[in-house]
């Protein structure tokens, strides 16, 4: 099963070095009966980047509850055996949790598909969106609306190779 973990860019590097994301529990994005059912119209491809997407701001979040992290969302893609992606039903009720899974087991690195990191460009606009969170969630509409404009960044991919080259 294709996976989409939300990291920092200092979880990167901490994943580059250990060789593995872990320790497990995870919590990871990817195409669920759920998200599949939300999306009626949605082919495998638009559905992959529904979970891609979820993961991106699950993403923000974490930039945005460390101010020394790097402003700038990152997702990596993995393949996992589908025993260790557990989606739990109860999240399947929310719609902010759609695509949401567990991952039971730390993933090696050799699970890695891709790396998907925001432009250096986009880092003010993270920086912005980041801030605004914690407004956002309180229902403050200007503060949606910057959180929604880091959705206007496409995160760039990379190969798993190119990890050093990234960090």
């Amino acid at each position: 099963m294709r996976v989409y973990v939300p990291l920092t860019l200092s979880g990167l590097a901490r994943l580059h070095t250990a060789r593995e994301l872990g320790p497990a529990p995870l919590t990871a994005y990817a195409v669920t009966p759920a998200l599949r059912e939300w999306y009626l119209s949605g082919n495998e491809e638009e559905l992959e980047y529904a979970a891609l997407s979820r993961a991106a701001a699950a993403s923000l979040r974490l930039v945005a509850t460390d101010p020394a992290v790097a402003r700038r969302r990152v997702v990596v893609a993995a393949e996992v055996p589908d025993r260790v992606a557990v989606a739990d039903p109860d999240l399947a009720l929310s719609a902010e949790s759609l695509g949401e899974v567990r991952l039971t087991e730390p993933v090696p690195v050799v699970w890695l598909a891709a790396v998907h990191v925001d432009a250096e460009e986009a880092a003010a606009d993270i920086r912005a969106a980041a801030d605004a969170v914690g407004a956002a969630d309180q229902g403050d509409d200007d503060a949606r609306f910057t959180v929604d404009g880091a959705a206007d960044h496409e995160l760039l991919w990379y190969g798993v190779q190119e990890l050093d080259r990234l960090l």
